[in-house]
């Protein structure tokens, strides 16, 4: 890890952020082909709860590539933006794109289900959400009831007579 990347995280962990993301800002014209200062400068805009500024650096930083462990966050992180921002649609195709490259990243599709929620897609959200939380639980009573959640993860409206 670069110095500077140092002094970032420890600007960050201080609550610095405005000092931390004016930092990654002149990483970023200096190395405007660094993805790794791109999705940086992209965390520290978000940090700020400055969305709209954090895009351009996760695409930014998605397009150039990035190793998959910082590549996960900076799908997470844009679909999260895309979210917080109204933009159901592009959250939607990121995290498809996220659980595409990493089925594994459970973490991720709990954000999905956030996204499908306000898509108005209640059925798929909770469906989604369901299925994470049996993935991912080591609650007893979750476990207990492990089967039971599952049969009715896809069948929530459904009506027994």
């Amino acid at each position: 890890m670069d110095k500077q990347i140092a002094h970032l995280i420890t600007l960050r962990k201080n609550g610095q952020l405005e000092e931390a993301n004016q930092l990654m800002v002149g990483l970023v014209k200096e190395h405007p082909e660094n993805a790794y200062y791109q999705f940086q400068c992209a965390w520290t805009f978000d940090s700020l709860g400055k969305e709209k500024e954090a895009v351009p650096h996760y695409e930014k930083a998605i397009k150039l590539g990035l190793e998959p462990d910082v590549l996960i966050d900076a799908y997470l992180g844009l679909g999260s933006t895309y979210r917080t921002l109204g933009q159901y649609e592009q959250a939607e195709q990121i995290f498809i794109q996220a659980i595409h490259e990493f089925p594994e990243a459970e973490h991720v599709k709990v954000f999905y289900a956030m996204t499908l929620y306000n898509l108005g897609d209640h059925v798929k959200s909770m469906e989604t959400l369901l299925q994470t939380l049996l993935r991912t639980t080591n609650h007893q009573g979750i476990q207990d009831y492990k089967k039971a959640i599952h049969y009715y993860s896809d069948k929530l409206d459904q009506i027994w007579s």
